[in-house]
């Protein structure tokens, strides 16, 4: 603390020269600025409406030009007659790679049952219906269960 009152006492003389040098070009632009405001106060405001319209026009054709894309998903039980007797198609199941106990899964989601619903008639946990979901929903190639299923109706797993 001393060191800077020293400091003050010591250089008093410079330190009151670049504040008052300070105040007098804060007055000249001050100054300045106001005789430039009266004398084209007509050129500010038409300047001022041109950015505005400027920036209404970038808008407008930022709204315009920008398509409105929506997309929506549709999905439709499809109805496929099966024949009277259906005969699983082996060759493909054994291409596919699921196991049998995928293939239970898959009838079971067929049947519309949650995978709680599942757990309970195969006696297994939950955790283990999900993993298999999963896999069938993977080697099928597909995201949902619905599109599983009929995927897996279109290639004779099942009926």
């Amino acid at each position: 603390m001393q060191v800077l009152v020293h400091f003050l006492i010591r250089n008093k003389l410079a330190i009151l020269y670049g504040i008052s040098l300070a105040l007098l070009l804060f007055l000249l632009k001050w100054l300045e600025l106001r005789l430039l405001i009266i004398h084209h106060t007509s050129e500010i405001y038409i300047g001022s409406i041109a950015l505005l319209f400027t920036g209404l026009g970038i808008w407008l054709a930022q709204k315009l030009i920008k398509p409105k894309v929506k997309t929506i998903v549709v999905e439709k039980a499809v109805y496929h007659p099966q024949p009277a007797g259906f005969i699983r198609d082996e060759e493909e199941l054994t291409k596919i790679g699921l196991s049998k106990r995928e293939l239970e899964v898959l009838q079971l989601m067929a049947e519309g049952l949650s995978n709680q619903e599942i757990a309970s008639r195969l006696f297994v946990s939950l955790n283990t219906i999900k993993t298999h979901s999963s896999n069938v929903l993977e080697k099928l190639e597909v995201k949902r269960r619905t599109q599983a299923v009929q995927k897996a109706k279109q290639l004779h797993l099942i009926p």
